[in-house]
């Protein structure tokens, strides 16, 4: 079941919260693209299907659609929620130059990224949609639509292939805070490869180490709970495995270049 509530609906652009509540394992029926299309998630994971290549979609890969791209869809984990932005093929155009489809389908949502999406996103909480609000989604879509472009195009060789499945599983496992996260030994034990095989093929797949993506996650949690009106940092940084408040700060900082305190003035 999808319910979708629109947050600004321009000529140029519009945007939706898309919230899926299906808990379907196999694939849907193929749906045509009729537009250019940003996806980014805020809850829950996917996977998602074109041309015949699947991806593990969570909050840490945003996707692009373009018109006249079949996909499909499948919930494995349950529901999710979602920013879906449709672009004006001049809008696209202005971005994307000549490139009439990007040469990558998906983009690594940093934590740069990510905050350039939550302010967005609090901006569109505001009235004013055609001047605040827009700003920051073209700084938010820019983003999407010039990493996407400037990407070389994916490979397509079994190997690349089961290359993907495997960073894609790691994401997975990472995402669901699975113990085995505690260290890459175990991690790689646990996914059935060597933990120097695991380490290579992450970070050529995602272009940033198993470490830097595990604390990407884990201050994204963090950075949901602050949003959410969470005031205890020793509290929040003990239940993300930080060793201390001050590690939860330095890494908080060093990933979103502002402390904590100020995120959640900044996004509350």
């Amino acid at each position: 079941m999808l319910s979708s509530v629109a947050l600004a609906t321009r000529p140029a652009f519009s945007v939706s919260v898309v919230t899926c509540r299906n808990d379907h394992t196999r694939w849907s029926a193929a749906e045509a693209c009729d537009d250019f299309r940003i996806v980014l998630v805020r809850r829950g994971t996917f996977r998602r299907k074109t041309d015949g290549r699947a991806e593990y979609i969570d909050p840490t890969l945003a996707y692009l659609g373009v018109p006249g791209e079949e996909e499909r869809f499948a919930h494995p984990s349950g529901g999710d929620t979602c920013t879906s932005v449709s672009l004006a093929p001049a809008l696209w155009g202005s971005l994307a130059g000549d490139a009439r489809r990007p040469n990558a389908s998906t983009v690594y949502v940093d934590a740069g990224l990510d905050l350039a999406h939550r302010r967005f996103l609090a901006a569109a909480r505001t009235e004013d949609i055609d001047f605040a609000a827009t700003e920051r989604l073209l700084d938010l879509i820019s983003r999407v639509v010039l990493r996407a472009v400037a990407q070389p195009t994916p490979a397509s060789a079994p190997a690349a292939s089961r290359d993907r499945e495997l960073a894609a599983e790691a994401r997975s496992v990472i995402h669901d805070g699975h113990p085995a996260v505690t260290g890459l030994v175990p991690l790689a034990a646990l996914l059935g490869v060597s933990p120097y095989r695991l380490s290579r093929v992450f970070t050529r797949e995602l272009g940033v180490s198993l470490t830097q993506y595990r604390n990407r996650v884990r201050v994204a949690t963090a950075v949901d709970r602050l949003e959410a009106g969470e005031t205890h940092l020793a509290t929040l940084a003990a239940g993300l495995g930080f060793a201390d408040q001050a590690h939860l700060c330095r890494t908080v900082r060093a990933h979103m270049d502002t402390t904590p305190t100020a995120l959640r003035r900044l996004l509350t």
